[in-house]
C-alpha cells in the first residue's frame, strides 16, 4: 500500500467513525492536471455532523498515517470543509451543497468509488 492509498484508508476510516454517509473516493493521478491524487468525498447530516467527521479525519490521518493537513477550509459555516493533505483532499459536505457542486461528476475522466455503507 502506498502513501496516498495509506492515507485515503485513515481518512474513510475517520468518516466512518463519525457516520459520514455517502463516501466516494476519486483516483486522480492519471491526470496529468488534477490537483492532487485523490479526492475522497462524503456527506454529513448537520454542521455539527460536519465538524465532528473534519476532527475525527484529522485525527485518523494523524494516528494511521502520520499525516497533518496543510490547510482546513470552510470550518467556519461547516456546510461544505475543505482538507488538503497534498496528495488528497477531502470534502464533507451538507447534502445540498453537495448536490450543487457534484464534484464527483466534475473529473469524469477519474476512476470513481461508491464505498459501500457500514
Amino acid at each position: 500500500m502506498d502513501k496516498t492509498q495509506e492515507l485515503t484508508a485513515a481518512i474513510v476510516a475517520g468518516i466512518r467513525e463519525k457516520k459520514g454517509r455517502d463516501i466516494v473516493t476519486a483516483d486522480l493521478s492519471a491526470i496529468e492536471t488534477a490537483p492532487c491524487q485523490a479526492f475522497v468525498l462524503c456527506t454529513a447530516g448537520s454542521p455539527q455532523q460536519v465538524d465532528a467527521v473534519t476532527d475525527a479525519i484529522e485525527e485518523a490521518a494523524r494516528i494511521q498515517a502520520g499525516e497533518k493537513p496543510a490547510a482546513i477550509c470552510g470550518r467556519e459555516n461547516a456546510e461544505w470543509v475543505a482538507m488538503d493533505y497534498g496528495t488528497v483532499m477531502v470534502h464533507i459536505f451538507l447534502p445540498e451543497p453537495r448536490e450543487y457542486y457534484d464534484l464527483e461528476h466534475l473529473w469524469d475522466d477519474a476512476t470513481i468509488t461508491h464505498l459501500p455503507e457500514e
